[in-house]
């Protein structure tokens, strides 16, 4: 018999990750507490943009037409536990407010209420990013509430997950880590996986706790080089050299790579920024926090290019205060191709300059309506042609393929200044600065 599986929180990573089961082929059943958002995902639509996991969703709903109805959605935890065979554990784990700590709050909750109602042989496999030590203690609480007891199993199966490829990311991963305590959890999870790991798909296979600190480990290692190339800007901007010309060249050595070598107001998000603290603070109770105090430095110089990014634009106007001036801010979201403005350095720096007296104008592609949600003291417009109409200076700040392909004299013809800050690193010098711009970016001399 086919495997039935559930999947608990429905926010980005839990419906991605419900719309690839059923594409894999398996009767899937989402459950999320929030009502209105399963009836959203009952109509096909989602709470958040995607690329293409919106019709990938609308591939499979029950009662769409011309889908293949091997999804729907619920409330019910007894109908959740009467389903599947496999639950997969997709629920948030924020940072706690005012510590760095992780709120495991979600997860418990998902546990205490799916639980109760395990009444036959079940996997529950976490997902979550959690601190290390989490899915052991997890376990022990499972068996002791599942009525079917031993026979109730829990594995830890971290996701990767970038977001604008996330549904390739879970249809194709790069790898599929497993943290498990018996035969029967891997064996199961071979099964979901079975179309992955036929295409190549690297199964590896470990213990709770090895599994736990796969995903943080990966995150700090990638947030170590982002702030590395972000420190070398600064010791470039001091010397006057050039931190693309720098990057191109150590990228060459195979054992540095290219990926993530682009300097610029650095990283944000729902996950990189909280994984690091958390991290940190599961390391200090643990006792091992000399092991991770570099993580707090590069925290530090992640959080200080935000600050940086506000002086070159007060610089860039000569010098003085915001009081009067106009500012457009292209980019709202973390990254692009997404609709996430969490901890957005964009925003960020957007907000700082608002708040010294600028009139600030933002445009993003996706991010406009959870931008004016966070920060509606901002101003924003329809199109980048817009935002940036009487600016006395363009800041580019999340690196869209829309800012990339714009035309420097089209909008050098609506500026006051023909001056443009990349904070990211992402727009053609050259080609800005033969339209009359004055261009200049992070750890890159003035011309």
């Amino acid at each position: 018999m086919a495997l039935k599986i559930t999947v608990i929180g429905t926010g980005y990573l839990g419906a991605t990750h419900a719309a690839a089961m059923a594409e894999l082929g398996f009767e899937v059943l989402g459950l999320d507490v929030v009502p209105e958002k399963i009836e959203m995902l009952q109509r096909g639509e989602v709470p958040m943009y995607e690329p293409g996991l919106e019709e990938l969703l609308r591939r499979h709903v029950a009662g769409i037409e011309g889908a293949s109805g091997r999804l729907r959605f619920t409330t019910s935890y007894e109908e959740a536990g009467a389903f599947g065979d496999v639950h997969f554990i997709c629920v948030n784990t924020p940072q706690k407010h005012g510590e760095y700590a992780c709120d495991m709050s979600y997860v418990e909750s998902a546990f205490d209420a799916l639980a109760p109602h395990l009444t036959r042989p079940a996997l529950v496999v976490g997902k979550s990013t959690v601190p290390v030590g989490s899915a052991a203690r997890l376990a022990e609480r499972l068996a002791a509430a599942a009525p079917a007891g031993a026979d109730v199993e829990l594995a830890w199966n971290p996701e990767f997950l970038r977001e604008g490829f996330a549904v390739k990311d879970t249809l194709h991963p790069d790898r599929i880590v497993v943290g498990v305590a018996g035969e029967r959890g891997e064996e199961l999870l071979r099964e979901v996986y079975a179309t992955p790991l036929a295409e190549g798909s690297p199964f590896i296979v470990m213990d709770y706790p090895t599994s736990e600190l796969v995903k943080t480990s990966a995150n700090s290692f990638l947030a170590t080089k982002i702030s590395f190339i972000n420190a070398m800007a600064e010791v470039c901007e001091a010397a006057n050299g050039d931190v693309v010309k720098l990057a191109e060249a150590i990228g060459h050595d195979e054992r540095i790579g290219k990926k993530f070598l682009r300097a610029g107001i650095g990283f944000g998000g729902g996950c990189l920024p909280k994984d690091l603290r958390a991290f940190m603070a599961r390391a200090g109770e643990l006792g091992a926090d000399q092991a991770l105090t570099f993580l707090r430095e590069i925290d530090s110089i992640n959080m200080r290019r935000r600050g940086h990014m506000v002086e070159l634009t007060r610089d860039a106007l000569g010098g003085g205060g915001f009081l009067g001036k106009r500012v457009a801010v292209l980019g709202a979201t973390f990254k692009p191709d997404s609709d996430d403005v969490r901890d957005s350095p964009a925003l960020n720096v957007a907000g700082q300059i608002h708040l010294q007296g600028g009139q600030v104008t933002v445009y993003d592609p996706k991010g406009m309506e959870n931008a004016r949600r966070l920060f509606p003291t901002l101003g924003y417009a329809d199109t980048a042609l817009d935002a940036v109409r009487g600016a006395d200076v363009v800041l580019h700040l999340t690196e869209w393929r829309e800012f990339r392909e714009l035309d420097p004299a089209t909008l050098g013809d609506v500026v006051a200044e023909r001056r443009i800050l990349d904070g990211r690193n992402a727009l053609d010098p050259d080609l800005w600065r033969k339209a009359g711009w004055t261009y200049r970016a992070l750890g890159r001399p003035k011309a």
